[in-house]
């Protein structure tokens, strides 16, 4: 169906960080499938261990035990301090099964009307439930009616979160993404998890935290509320987790933990062996190899190189970034950039029409991060320069 604009290209191998078109030429990634491939293309380690599960055992179901979903789950839980998990396919996936939860949860409490709190600018996926939590109107718009039980604030906004508290006695739960990526590569002040927690603690809430593209080493650390104070309740994962094999996770600790009960949330491919072997050998790679230290020195080299070379321009909003998830917002909308980058045999991507993201992989070497840099650098300048090419805005 007619559900993506592709751009005009095919690729047909991988390697690290760069691919291969079908007519041979050769471009730098900077997407990484999305935050997907963490570990780069066709990581050899990856390679080996996918072929020998491939060769062993792909699929039995969930009606049996699983050696490889056991394993998986003890080191998720040893990594985020959390209790217990559930496998699904996709983060869309991890956060209806985290909506559900927090439903369950406040009728549990005798809650007729659980309502979970949501941010603005937030993407959770495309299914009916993750649509209506997510705050894009124009990713809405058509699928009406949506559902009911979410209220929406500003992220980074801890007094909107206050005033609701006060107001609404239906709340369950808090759904937001750590650091937002759709939303136009966003990351909150300090403070804002904590303040969170707090206010999840004062009224008996659920925090849920959406780690599906922040997650798993991006920004220098397993997850990305590690670099503040607190934990939440429920993270959901995806994306880098299986390094481009499909596989999504809801962790949940303390209470939250012991809501589901058989038969009331299920996957039939959810975390089966050959997927949970990928994200197995996705957090040893990632652990042995150091990827993490690696992307926040990448990540650090990258942001001050962007601001050496885009100095000139006062019009750049900003430069932002942790690890290796950075964004440049640019002050018009941007996304032929795309096409351009495409033509210089780069690989970018624009969010929130001018925001242009990058989420290289965590294996990315010091001459390709510059590489990556000088031009991106270069079609932002050349962009400017021809928007402003007749004014004294520079």
């Amino acid at each position: 169906m007619n559900t993506y604009q592709r751009l005009p290209v095919t690729f047909v191998k991988g390697s690290g960080v760069w691919l291969w078109d079908n007519d041979g030429n050769r471009y730098l990634d900077a997407l990484s499938g999305i935050a997907v491939c963490g570990l780069g293309h066709c990581h050899p380690t990856l390679t080996k261990a996918l072929s020998h599960q491939a060769a062993t055992l792909i699929h039995t179901s969930n009606l049996y035990h699983i050696e490889n979903q056991e394993l998986l789950a003890e080191r998720l839980a040893l990594l985020s301090g959390m209790d217990k998990v559930f496998f699904c396919n996709s983060g869309a996936e991890a956060n209806e099964a985290a909506i559900k939860l927090a439903r369950l949860y406040g009728h549990n409490k005798g809650i007729e009307l659980p309502t979970i709190i949501v941010m603005e600018k937030s993407f959770h996926g495309r299914t009916m439930a993750t649509l209506t939590a997510t705050g894009n109107r124009k990713t809405q718009a058509g699928f009406e009616p949506l559902l009911t039980g979410f209220v929406r604030v500003p992220y980074d906004d801890l007094i909107a979160v206050e005033q609701i508290a006060a107001n609404n006695k239906n709340i369950v739960a808090i759904l937001v993404e750590t650091y937002q990526g759709e939303g136009g590569v966003n990351f909150p002040q300090v403070n804002y998890l904590d303040g969170l927690r707090r206010l999840c603690n004062q009224n008996n809430w659920l925090l849920m935290l959406d780690e599906v593209q922040c997650g798993i080493g991006r920004t220098g650390k397993w997850f990305a509320f590690q670099h503040s104070n607190s934990s939440p309740d429920v993270i959901t994962l995806a994306k880098g987790l299986g390094s481009g094999v499909p596989i999504g996770a809801c962790i949940a600790k303390g209470p939250a933990a012991e809501i589901f009960k058989p038969g009331n949330h299920a996957s039939t491919f959810g975390g089966n062996p050959l997927v949970c072997k990928a994200a197995l050998t996705t957090l040893e790679v990632i652990e042995q190899d150091q990827l993490m230290q690696n992307a926040v020195s990448m990540g650090d080299l990258m942001r001050d190189r962007f601001h050496e070379k885009l100095a000139n321009w006062s019009s750049v909003i900003k430069i932002r970034g942790q690890g290796l998830m950075l964004g440049i917002e640019l002050p018009i909308a941007c996304g032929e950039l795309v096409k351009e980058a495409l033509a210089a045999k780069l690989l970018i991507n624009v969010t929130s029409e001018k925001v242009v993201r990058l989420l290289p992989a965590l294996v990315i070497t010091r001459s390709e991060a510059e590489q990556i840099v000088d031009t991106t650098s270069s079609i932002i300048d050349r962009f400017l320069t021809t928007q402003y090419k007749n004014t004294a805005l520079t």
